[in-house]
């Protein structure tokens, strides 16, 4: 199985925000859509990634910060303070199991799906699992039905 049949099926919306977008509205944004990144794009082309781990990392550093002093308030933050600036990015021929091997050594549960400087669309653990579980059951009937089938022995 490719990436390209994994987007085919889970589609191609892209949501996206700038970096100087304001952090609180990217995580509205998610919120808003149920989903776990955001694309960062400026002038048409990728710069980075914005997922609830940054989102988490930057309201942790912040509980940190206001413990020891004043520190200013997270609205004031922008998505270019906190983004991933230069995501894992995956290509729509590569092999499912290759994806899987480099969402794990990466640690990143969100690769963007690159065809050239495109943008394809954003490939997420869940959609991997989703379409690997897919593909067993699939595969799990069609041994099922052949079984049921077997030619009886003379």
């Amino acid at each position: 199985m490719k990436v390209s049949e994994i987007l085919r099926v889970k589609g191609t919306t892209l949501y996206t925000v700038t970096p100087s977008t304001m952090l609180s509205d990217g995580v509205i944004t998610m919120a808003e859509h149920d989903i776990g990144s955001l694309i960062v794009m400026e002038k048409g082309q990728l710069v980075g990634m914005l997922t609830f781990r940054e989102v988490i990392r930057v309201l942790a550093r912040r509980q940190v910060e206001h413990r020891t002093g004043p520190t200013p308030p997270v609205a004031e933050i922008v998505v270019r303070d906190v983004m991933n600036p230069q995501p894992s990015v995956v290509t729509p021929d590569m092999d499912v199991n290759d994806l899987r091997r480099s969402m794990i050594d990466t640690h990143q549960r969100y690769l963007p799906v690159m065809d050239g400087t495109t943008v394809m669309g954003v490939i997420s653990f869940h959609d991997v699992a989703r379409a690997v579980l897919e593909e067993q059951s699939f595969e799990n009937r069609l041994l099922k039905a052949y079984i049921r089938d077997w030619p009886a022995q003379e």
